[in-house]
């Protein structure tokens, strides 16, 4: 039995260092992801004891406060205790829905004692939103899920500087055709700044909308591709799987619209002068950064970053598609995830035997 614990245990950490935890058949919200953030609750619930604090009232009356909040959150606890058949004063080994509603409900109750009803209506708020964050971080996996990602940046950067290599043919015309237009430099110079990050912020919306319309198909797709006659994934696993999927294609993604956006402030730099630029803006723009390079002064403006930013939001909205619908890449991108997943559905596979959940596989 040692034996056989002690393997599991290992594959379990496959599981996780693969970005996907919740692979293991043991994992519990209750033990596994608010239980090791009960530090963190423990001092965010005594800290809201300040929800008791009227800054108009004296020092003292304060103190008197803080003593009397925190006899309504010992209490409170020790009324949840007794419910649920332990002494009062007992110190909950796993946090259930009745200790998590009470992180909720009790600190909102001490600004209600003091009339604020909207600061006890934000406390129980923020309290329930930081249970959900908490909850989706680590019932989801998403840390082991970005320690994995960067665990594996280089080959992430190998991969998207070869996606790069086989979309210039493409992509760079439009690109390089766009960024010599006056048009483009007249849109993102006269936006005000909260009008571009708008635009940006919707290139980088519209593709998140199609990642997470196209990544559930995808990963039941690799799910038949790399299962290997494993037993078919629950939904919060499969979840997992997509998860890796969209974190993995999100980071490459990343690095294309970055890789993209530099090559525009270097060539623009190199190509785009002063006297461009008052020809097409009106003005030389705002400079930032000024120096001399084999006997030209280059400057760099806030109007070459914001083009150079326009056109990497584009381009990393092109990828994010292009990926999942042009052969060429999607083959790249998944037979990669593909072979890197199918070693952890076949962990899986032996796992479950391990565990005696599923019969030994038919090795003919």
């Amino acid at each position: 039995m040692g034996d056989r614990e002690q393997r599991l245990d290992e594959y379990e950490r496959r599981f996780r260092r693969a970005g996907l935890p919740l692979f293991s058949e043991d994992f519990s919200a209750a033990e596994d992801v608010f239980n090791r953030a009960a530090p963190l609750l423990g001092l965010v619930f005594f800290g809201e004891v300040l929800g008791a604090i009227d800054l108009d009232w004296p020092w003292w009356q304060n103190l008197a406060a803080i003593a009397g909040g925190l006899a309504v959150l010992l209490s409170g606890f020790a009324l949840i205790n007794m419910a649920q058949g332990r002494p009062f004063s007992t110190v909950p080994e796993r946090l259930g829905r009745a200790e998590l509603t009470g992180f909720v409900v009790i600190p909102a109750l001490l600004p209600l004692l003091n009339g604020q009803t909207t600061s006890a209506w934000v406390t129980a708020l923020a309290n329930a939103g930081l249970l959900a964050l908490i909850y989706a971080i680590g019932s989801l996996g998403l840390v082991a899920i970005v320690r994995w990602v960067l665990g594996r940046l280089a080959a992430q950067i190998r991969s998207a500087l070869g996606l790069i290599a086989k979309a210039v043919p493409l992509l760079a015309i439009f690109a390089l055709l766009s960024f010599t237009t006056q048009e483009l430099w007249e849109i993102f110079s006269t936006v005000n700044a909260a009008t571009y990050w708008v635009i940006i912020a919707l290139f980088a919306l519209l593709g998140a909308g199609f990642l997470f319309a196209r990544i559930p198909r995808e990963a039941r797709r690799l799910e038949a591709e790399a299962g290997e006659g494993s037993p078919p994934l629950n939904r919060r696993q499969l979840m997992n799987v997509g998860l890796v999927m969209l974190v993995s294609q999100a980071v490459q993604v990343l690095i294309v619209s970055l890789t993209i956006g530099l090559f525009f402030v270097v060539f623009g730099l190199l190509a785009i002068d002063e006297s461009i630029r008052t020809d097409w803006i009106g003005s030389p723009g705002d400079e930032l950064v000024a120096f001399d390079f084999l006997g030209e002064r280059l400057e760099l403006t806030e109007e070459l970053l914001r083009v150079a930013g326009g056109l990497a939001a584009f381009s990393g909205f092109y990828f994010a598609i292009s990926m999942l619908t042009d052969s060429t890449y999607r083959e790249e991108f998944l037979d990669e995830l593909t072979t890197e997943m199918r070693e952890s559905f076949r962990d899986r596979a032996e796992y479950l035997r391990l565990r005696a959940w599923a019969p030994a596989p038919d090795r003919a």
